[in-house]
C-alpha cells in the first residue's frame, strides 16, 4: 500500500525513539493509553512507522515550554515518520491534519517542526494543481526571458477608485507586467471592490487594445466562499486574469475551492507566514508549506525577497525559491513571488543565487518611489535583471542604465 512520508526536525529531553514512537501513535491510530480495539492487526495496516531518526545537536535548555526531566538535556534529530494512504485517502485537510495536527501540543517535545513530506505519485489522479503556474502566468502578460515585472497599490488602503485606476493607468504605461491588490484591501468604504474591479478592468482592456498586451491585475477576492466565488465569476466577467487570495486567511479548502475553478491565475499572498515559520523549533518550513498550496492549485506563491526588510534570512529566501522550482508530481508549477522591500539592487543576488528568471518580482516602493517617477521606476528593474543576466555587478549595470543609476542612489543602504 502506497505511503506518505513526512520529515520533522524535533528537540525532546526524552529518548528521541520514544518520543518518536509517541508522535507516531498520537498521529494515527494510538492514544496515551492502549484501548480496546487497538489490534495488532489493526496497528499493522494504520499505525504510523518511524522510518529513520537522525541525531543532531543538544541544547542545554528548551526551544518552546513542552516536558522536561531533572537532569536531561534537550536532544535535536531529524525524524521521518510515514503513514499508509489508507488513513486519509485523498482528503486534503484530513492529510494536513495528520502530517501537522496535534504532534505541536505533545508533551515529549520542546521543539517540532515539519521541514518536508512526500506523496504517491497517485495524488496526481486526485488534484488538478495549478492550473497556469510558471509558464502559464508569464504567457498572460508576454514574459519569455526575463521575470514578471510587479508592483504592488500603494498606499495600501485608502484610494478612492479614482486614484487607483490613475494609478493603474500610469503603471501600465510605463511597462509594468503585474500589479496587485494589497493584501489589507478587500472592499473600503471609499473603494467598493466592484466598481474597482470595473474601473482598473476597462484601463487595463483599453491599454489591450491599444497595444495588445493585458497586464495582469491580482483582484484580492479573499472572504467568505460564497461571496469569493461571486468576485471570482465579476473577475471573469470584466475580463480579468488573476484574482489573489490570502491563502492563510480563507484556509485550505477555501483556496482549493477558488482554484479548482481554472479560469483565473490564482496568486496566493502568504501573509502570516511568520506565525507559521518564524520560530526555529514550531510551525512548517517552506518546503513543505509550498507543496501543500500546490496540491490546492495555487499558480503563484509569495517567498519574501533577498536583503528583504522581514526578518527572514537571504538563505531562506533562496530555500524557498528553489523549492518552488523544483519538480513536484511531474509538473505542478508554482511561480515564486519575490517580494518584500525589493527594488533592482537585489536582481543581481537573486540571479546570482538562484540562477532563473522564472519568477514575479515586485516591488511596492522600489517602483512608485523611484525619483525619476513610476515608468523610470519599471524601467530600472527590467534594466537590473538585464545587467544580472549579463553577470554585470550592481555598479557596472549603473553605470550602463541612468534610470537603474538613480535607483541606486535612492535606494541603496
Amino acid at each position: 500500500m502506497e505511503r506518505v512520508f513526512a520529515e520533522y526536525l524535533i528537540e525532546t529531553p526524552y529518548d528521541v525513539e520514544q518520543a518518536s514512537a509517541v508522535l507516531a501513535g498520537e498521529q494515527s491510530s494510538g492514544t496515551f493509553v492502549s484501548v480496546p480495539g487497538e489490534t495488532e492487526e489493526l496497528k499493522k495496516r494504520f499505525a504510523a512507522r518511524v522510518e529513520d531518526i537522525q541525531l543532531l545537536d543538544v541544547s542545554e535548555e528548551p526551544s518552546i515550554p513542552g516536558g522536561s526531566i531533572p537532569g536531561k538535556k534537550y536532544q535535536k534529530a531529524r525524524v521521518k515518520v510515514s503513514w499508509s494512504i489508507e488513513n486519509f485517502g485523498y482528503n486534503l485537510p484530513v492529510l494536513i491534519s495528520t502530517l501537522q495536527g496535534n504532534l505541536y501540543e505533545i508533551t515529549q517535545f520542546t521543539g517540532l517542526k515539519l521541514m518536508d513530506f512526500e506523496v504517491p505519485e497517485s495524488f496526481q489522479n486526485h488534484f488538478k494543481g495549478p492550473k497556469f503556474g510558471i509558464k502559464g502566468s508569464k504567457l498572460s502578460c508576454g514574459v519569455t526571458d526575463r521575470p514578471m515585472i510587479g508592483t504592488i497599490i500603494k498606499p495600501s488602503i485608502g484610494m478612492s477608485v479614482e486614484e487607483t485606476a490613475t494609478l493603474v493607468k500610469s503603471l501600465i504605461d510605463a511597462g509594468i507586467d503585474f500589479i496587485k491588490d494589497d493584501e489589507l484591501m478587500g472592499s473600503a468604504a471609499n473603494s467598493p471592490f466592484d466598481e474597482r474591479v470595473k474601473a482598473i478592468m476597462k484601463v487595463i482592456r483599453d491599454n489591450e487594445q491599444k497595444t495588445g498586451k493585458k497586464v495582469m491585475y491580482a483582484f484580492n477576492i479573499s472572504d467568505e466562499i460564497d461571496e469569493m466565488q461571486r468576485k471570482y465569476d465579476l473577475i471573469i466577467k470584466e475580463k480579468g486574469s488573476c484574482a489573489m487570495i490570502s491563502i492563510n486567511s480563507v484556509g485550505l479548502s477555501g483556496t482549493k475551492k477558488i482554484c479548482d475553478q481554472g479560469e483565473l491565475v490564482i496568486h496566493g499572498h502568504r501573509n502570516g507566514w511568520g506565525m507559521l515559520n518564524r520560530h526555529p523549533l514550531l510551525g512548517i518550513e517552506f518546503p513543505a508549506y509550498q507543496k501543500i498550496q500546490r496540491l490546492a492549485g495555487v499558480d503563484q506563491l509569495h517567498v519574501n525577497g533577498i536583503q528583504n526588510k522581514f526578518w527572514e534570512s537571504d538563505d531562506s529566501v533562496v530555500t524557498s525559491i528553489k523549492s518552488c522550482l523544483k519538480p513536484f508530481l511531474g509538473g505542478y508549477e508554482i511561480l515564486p513571488v519575490v517580494s518584500s522591500g525589493q527594488w533592482g539592487g537585489q536582481a543581481v543576488e537573486t540571479y546570482r543565487r538562484t540562477q532563473t528568471t522564472d519568477l514575479l518580482y515586485m516591488a511596492g516602493g522600489g517602483i512608485l518611489a523611484h525619483p525619476m517617477g513610476p515608468k523610470a521606476g519599471v524601467n530600472a528593474l527590467q534594466q537590473a535583471w538585464t545587467g544580472a543576466v549579463e553577470g554585470l555587478s550592481v555598479e557596472e549595470t549603473a553605470l550602463k542604465y541612468p534610470e537603474f543609476a538613480a535607483s541606486v542612489k535612492k535606494f541603496s543602504k
